[in-house]
């Protein structure tokens, strides 16, 4: 019950995170400026410091103090031996749509969030093109701690974000395809994300095919906010509706004539939000199903709850994510947040590791 409550209050305190504007749009009350390496976690010193997100054109939220600019510098400035600074030198696998996602030694390490929405997520908080540095740079630590594992980078996009009365609100599709475009130019893939809300898991599915047009793009859904009261109630999912979204995307890349192999993640932190998981089938042609464990905390809830994840072997392949800290009102966090070596120490080690 210990265990369940934490969750619980987990995903409560990650809600504040989601009602946020749309790109584009008004700006949120929440918005923050400056930040400093704590972002990226303490325990990760090696790691690109994140500049200060640009400050928000007419917002009216007080930055927290600033860092000295000194202390923003990029470990190189200060130790010329540091190998972790700029990563140029990390060289994307590439075409996107010619990788064997997941096998043969490559694990993919995605950035997740809204473009535009800086309380929801990092893939928020700074153009693309920075993004796409840090994002290398992620790559590289994980790709050194595995002695040169193939690692593929990854925008983790919320396209259909779940509202109150469990509405979605969609990121506009020009949005979209203009971070659908640039990722493909950097040999970056891209996961559209759709929380469900109050809609069936096929509604969710047809919005979210079409995209599969582009050959870097993969799906996800989120059973967490397939509910009428998000922050109230954790939404769920059925296996067959799982497994109907399958179904649907095998058609759609088969009707398509599209024979590359995509991937469609489902999240997971308690038992009720895949309902009858033991009966989730994972062979679905042209389809791969990433069985992803969710939620924030310290590490040993964090390695439990993957643990038991891991436990539903019909869903092979496994994902794990991880919360950068963040100076959000309201926001959970992972404390302190693991090391690429201790994610890689996971069992499995999962093919897909996610930041958000």
């Amino acid at each position: 019950m210990a265990l369940r409550r934490l969750l619980l209050l987990a995903a409560y305190g990650a809600f504040a995170l989601f009602f946020a504007p749309a790109y584009g749009d008004s700006d949120d009350p929440r918005i923050w400026g400056a930040n400093d390496q704590a972002l990226i976690g303490s325990r990760l010193p090696l790691l690109p410091e994140l500049p200060p997100p640009p400050a928000a054109e007419g917002s009216q939220t007080p930055a927290p103090e600033a860092v000295p600019p000194a202390t923003r510098q990029p470990p190189a400035a200060q130790n010329p031996d540091s190998s972790h600074d700029a990563p140029t030198d990390f060289a994307p696998l590439s075409p996107p749509g010619d990788i064997d996602i997941g096998l043969a030694g490559h694990r993919i390490l995605a950035f997740y969030g809204k473009p535009g929405a800086r309380s929801m997520g990092i893939l928020g908080e700074y153009p693309k093109e920075e993004l796409a540095r840090l994002l290398f740079g992620y790559a590289r630590m994980y790709s050194d701690a595995e002695n040169g594992t193939g690692i593929i980078p990854a925008f983790y996009i919320i396209y259909g974000a779940c509202w109150p009365g469990g509405e979605i609100g969609y990121l506009r599709d020009s949005v979209v395809r203009e971070w659908v475009d640039y990722a493909a130019s950097q040999g970056i893939i891209v996961f559209l994300d759709h929380q469900i809300g109050k809609f069936g898991v096929d509604q969710a599915m047809a919005r979210l095919l079409p995209w599969l047009a582009s050959p870097n793009v993969h799906l996800a859904l989120d059973p967490e906010w397939r509910t009428t009261e998000p922050m109230r109630t954790i939404g769920s999912i059925s296996a067959e509706e799982l497994n109907q979204a399958q179904s649907m995307m095998a058609g759609w890349l088969s009707g398509h004539e599209l024979t590359d192999e995509r991937l469609l993640v489902v999240h997971q932190f308690t038992s009720k939000m895949i309902s009858g998981r033991d009966r989730v089938r994972s062979d679905y042609a042209g389809v791969r199903l990433i069985h992803t464990a969710d939620g924030f905390g310290n590490p040993d809830l964090k390695r439990n709850s993957y643990a038991w994840n891991a436990k539903a072997f019909n869903m092979p392949h496994k994902g794990f994510k991880l919360f950068f800290k963040t100076w959000v009102r309201g926001a959970g966090y992972d404390e302190p947040l693991l090391t690429p070596t201790e994610v890689l120490a996971l069992n499995p080690v999962p093919d897909l590791i996610i930041y958000q």
